[in-house]
């Protein structure tokens, strides 16, 4: 079984521009386990499923513990590299953030995604803010001695409404993209963006590997490719298609 170390290195190689890396979020051991015999190179656990599944909302509502003690059990029901969808940090401050991504790499995670969203309140963090915290999962991962790959969000898009989808949008997002590859950032994830030429610049003047999300009704993962994105995420979409599914027979059955 690769170690750790080794997984971490594999993960990385995995992003290549055109060929993305696609993940099919799991939530649980279960699903882990049952996407990793489809032919996944890689899991990714996505946080709304994971809080969903044990009864809470997403946005950091779940416990910490709990997003650990799933972490391990993730780990442990694959050979695959293990991404987790760490929301902001769990952290009020880049200390906070530094002592909790140290607890995640001891699951035996080798990436982790962060987000410039700020937890339990509006708006997003400024970029001097977001430098700190990302510098502090970089400390983090040196410490442990780990290469973790450190996929820094941005939800600019996300929160924007579809009429401003545009080229002065996309600037900013670019700057904080050199921002958070001087922060120690390896990836670049910006969930919401739907716009085939926006997508094109963004993987061409991203200085980190540019990860999109596809959702029903979006772009097709292979247009997203085309593009030039280095990896696709599923997001909350595996978790919902199954719980509507649960429903639906379930009421068939009971009905």
């Amino acid at each position: 079984m690769s170690s750790q170390q080794e997984k971490a290195v594999e993960f990385k190689k995995l992003h290549l521009s055109g060929a993305p890396l696609i993940l099919f979020n799991a939530w649980d051991a279960g699903s882990v386990a049952a996407v990793s015999t489809q032919g996944a190179k890689a899991i990714a656990l996505g946080s709304h499923g994971v809080a969903n599944a044990h009864g809470y909302e997403d946005g950091e509502s779940i416990p910490l513990e709990l997003v650990l003690a799933n972490a391990t059990r993730c780990v442990n029901a694959t050979g695959l590299p293990v991404s987790l969808d760490f929301e902001t940090g769990y952290g009020s401050n880049p200390a906070m953030v530094k002592a909790s991504v140290i607890r995640a790499l001891q699951t035996g995670i080798i990436g982790i995604n962060i987000e410039d969203q700020i937890s339990g309140g509006d708006g997003l963090y400024e970029i001097s803010e977001q430098v700190e915290r990302l510098q502090a999962v970089r400390s983090a991962a040196h410490e442990f001695g780990v290469e973790l790959f450190i996929n820094a969000r941005t939800d600019l898009f996300k929160n924007a409404q579809p009429a401003n989808h545009n080229e002065d949008l996309l600037d900013s997002v670019l700057e904080r993209a050199v921002a958070f590859a001087r922060a120690g950032a390896d990836g670049l994830f910006v969930p919401g963006i739907n716009d085939e030429k926006l997508i094109t610049r963004l993987s061409a003047e991203s200085p980190l590997p540019v990860n999109t999300i596809w959702l029903p009704g979006m772009l097709d993962p292979t247009v997203m490719a085309k593009a030039g994105v280095s990896r696709v995420s599923y997001g909350p979409g595996p978790y919902l298609q199954m719980i509507e599914w649960l429903k639906s027979e379930a009421k068939t059955a009971l009905n």
